[in-house]
């Protein structure tokens, strides 16, 4: 079989319902600067997705690992939108991931979103309350075997892309940790501070 660009749909957070995962530094960030971190589920092994295709834990663990590599290069990028192409392209490149990582059979990842024209649609979207999906692209064959398609070992994870339309429940993106929320609890910390220095 040939490779073809294989593409699958997730949500973030799945309920809206994400956990804190942001580092101090950037916490500092989207104080300091306004910046805009996403997490949630990227991928899944061992299931169907909406796309009726299943990639094995082995084939998704090998390409994580490739993929954190080029995470800790900061290669990571990703655009807005799905292209039907195997090529990042720079031009529309929304955001860069941060972190991934495995959570059971899921994988987990945060991404920041960057100022780039595309990165500056993408936040007024979520700013604008839009909700939005993460789709993995990458090159690989498929074959059919007891009524699933399933992912052949030749295949390349090349990228996560942001999407309106997940083929996978729980795979839309939500806002981690709001500025609002970091801003309330300084305050609190401060009062407190001064609190014990008064007494």
């Amino acid at each position: 079989m040939s490779k073809q660009v294989l593409r699958e749909y997730y949500e973030l957070c799945p309920n809206g319902v994400c956990e804190d995962l942001l580092t101090e530094q950037e916490k500092r960030m989207i104080t300091e600067h306004n910046a805009l971190f996403l997490s949630g589920v990227i991928q899944a092994a061992d299931r169907q997705n909406g796309n009726g295709r299943v990639y094995s834990r082995p084939i998704l663990e090998r390409e994580i690992k490739k993929y954190n590599k080029v995470i800790t290069e900061g290669r990571a990028v990703g655009e807005l939108d799905h292209p039907d192409d195997s090529v990042v392209n720079l031009r529309n490149v929304s955001h860069k991931f941060t972190a991934c990582w495995w959570d059971g059979d899921s994988v987990k990842g945060k991404l920041q979103v960057l100022n780039t024209p595309a990165g500056q649609t993408l936040r007024a979207l979520v700013e604008g309350g839009v909700k939005i999906g993460i789709s993995s692209r990458g090159m690989g064959s498929v074959r059919e075997s007891q009524g699933q398609t399933l992912v052949e070992d030749d295949f390349q994870l090349i990228c996560f892309d942001i999407v309106q339309e997940p083929s996978t429940s729980g795979a839309f993106l939500f806002q981690e940790a709001k500025k609002k929320h970091i801003k309330e609890g300084k305050e609190k910390i401060n009062s407190l501070i001064d609190e014990i220095l008064r007494d």
